[in-house]
């Protein structure tokens, strides 16, 4: 792998999917005595976190948890 003329590296996709870097994520380098490594900054809220944040209140009808069941069982 090789470093760009503008510093940029490809991070391997199975890399980014295990250690779940997403477009957007906040990252930071950390220099130490065994080299350089890619973190993830503190306080990173993860996709899923940041979906259900998103989507909590925007229901635009309220259903019981026996209709919610219904529904995701294909029931009439």
């Amino acid at each position: 792998m090789k470093i760009t003329s503008k510093g940029q590296v490809t991070i391997p996709q199975d890399v980014r999917e295990r250690h779940g870097f997403l477009p957007g994520t906040q990252v930071c380098f950390v220099d130490d005595e065994e080299g350089v490594r890619l973190v993830k900054e503190e306080g990173e809220r993860s996709r899923g976190r940041t979906l259900v944040d998103h989507m909590r209140g925007r229901a635009a009808q309220s259903l019981s948890t026996d209709e919610v069941m219904a529904l995701t069982r294909g029931e009439d």
